[in-house]
């Protein structure tokens, strides 16, 4: 008579993949100065249009970056990207760059730009986006500049 075997013990482990777009999101923070002020405009001109905010000894703010990521979790990892992963480009790309610095002189890939959240927001995703390992893709960069204001770019091809 044939020995029955245990199909349970004898298979290996299985794992289930689930199938899914998935949006997954990092928040890192920074402290900066800056100013708002056009320098092709009048000084009455950037008073009326920023008020304090074009203050010529600068003001800052406490920002809170948030930098969604989008993709289908890795079948093996579960993973669209490892969080700390994706910390540390934050970090890399722009943290590191802007945390204590004033943004108008001392960042260099904001030189020439009026650094308000909307233009933040749009050179940061241009800072990151490259750094985001495939397949994953980079969906969202969001700037708070107080807990009330936040700007959000979600990237060139949303005109």
């Amino acid at each position: 008579m044939p020995k029955k075997t245990n199909t349970r013990k004898n298979r290996e482990p299985s794992v289930r993949a689930l199938a899914g777009t998935v949006f997954i999101t990092r928040q890192v923070h920074f402290n900066s100065a800056h100013r708002l002020y056009n320098p092709t405009k009048s000084l009455a001109w950037n008073q009326k249009q920023y008020g304090l905010c074009t203050n010529p000894h600068w003001h800052g703010h406490n920002y809170v970056l948030e930098v969604t990521v989008k993709g289908q979790p890795d079948p093996v990892t579960g993973y669209i990207i490892d969080l700390a992963r994706l910390k540390k480009i934050l970090h890399r790309a722009v943290v590191d760059k802007c945390d204590h610095r004033n943004l108008n002189d001392e960042v260099d890939f904001l030189r020439g730009i009026i650094p308000s959240t909307e233009n933040l927001v749009i050179a940061f995703w241009h800072e990151i986006v490259s750094h985001i390992p495939l397949p994953a893709r980079l969906h969202c960069v969001r700037l708070y500049e107080t807990p009330r204001n936040y700007a959000e770019f979600f990237g060139p091809a949303h005109h």
